[in-house]
Formats: structure tokens, C-alpha cells, sequence
């Protein structure tokens, strides 16, 4: 099996101006971990994920060694709000991962694997983007296979 089988082609996305207020209420709302970022012709340039967006509320390692350490977490959370105001260029990945539409299903999750991702960009020759494809998606198009090979086994 392929990525293209079970990849979504619907996919939402964020451009590097769009507002983290604009992302993260689609991340909540679609209950979507990240979305990848595109440019004008929807050429896969970078993603943004909720890790991103919360990693943008902790010190730096030298605010650390300013402050011996010590941080106030509540007064940090105070700070999402001006996160709120940044823009997708601020935090996203630049340099993203991606598989192609004719991966093989275990590829792609074994490249998912490797950097820990829930989720990947799928993109074709040209780096233009076509679809995300989710460790959920491809276990549950394996567990599907599987269901209806044993199926027709037992039929036969």
C-alpha cells in the first residue's frame, strides 16, 4: 500500500504571515497537533506544530543562566497571549520532512518514527504539497487490509 491511498488531500494550512491566533484556533478546534505551511503556489516551505507555539513561552538557555534558573511557569503562561500575536515565520520549521504520494506506507512511518512525528506532509516532485498522511491513518488502512485478507481467507 501507498501514502496516496489513505493520505487526506483536504489538507489545512498556514502561510509564514498567517497569525499564530489564526493557527492555533484551527489546532484547537480540528483538534490537528500541526499544519503545514505553504507559499503562494502551495509549495510545501516549512510546518507549524502546537509544540512550536508552547516552546515559544520558555527562556532561552541564557535567560536561564541570567536568572539562576528559576522561572515563575504561571506568570510564563501570562505570555500566550502575545505569542498569540506573532506570525507562523516566528516559530515554524523550515527545514521539513516530507514523503511523497508513492511512498510505501511503512516508509513513511518508519520516517515518522524516526523523527517523531504523528504526522507528515506529503508532497510530490516539485515540493508542491498534496496531501498529510497520520500514523492513525496508515494503521488503520493496515488494520482494514489485514481484516478483509483474513476475511476471504476464512471464506475460502
Amino acid at each position: 500500500m501507498r501514502v496516496d491511498e489513505v493520505m487526506t488531500r483536504n489538507v489545512r494550512t498556514a502561510t509564514t504571515e498567517t497569525r499564530l491566533e489564526e493557527v492555533a484556533a484551527v489546532m484547537c478546534l480540528n483538534r490537528l497537533s500541526g499544519l503545514p505551511v505553504v507559499d503562494g503556489d502551495d509549495r510545501l516551505v516549512g510546518f507549524v506544530a502546537e509544540r512550536d507555539i508552547l516552546h515559544y513561552l520558555f527562556p532561552s538557555l541564557d535567560d536561564l543562566m541570567e536568572n539562576s534558573g528559576i522561572r515563575d511557569f504561571e506568570q510564563m503562561e501570562q505570555q500566550y497571549g502575545a505569542t498569540l500575536g506573532l506570525t507562523v515565520t516566528d516559530v515554524m520549521h523550515k527545514g521539513v520532512v516530507s514523503v511523497s504520494p508513492d511512498t510505501p506506507l511503512l516508509r513513511a512511518t518508519s520516517v515518522m518514527v524516526r523523527h517523531k512525528f504523528r504526522r507528515i506532509p506529503v508532497a510530490d516532485a516539485d515540493g508542491q504539497l498534496v496531501g498529510i498522511v497520520s500514523i492513525g491513518d496508515i494503521h488503520k488502512a493496515l488494520f482494514k487490509h489485514n481484516l478483509l485478507n483474513s476475511q476471504q481467507r476464512r471464506a475460502a
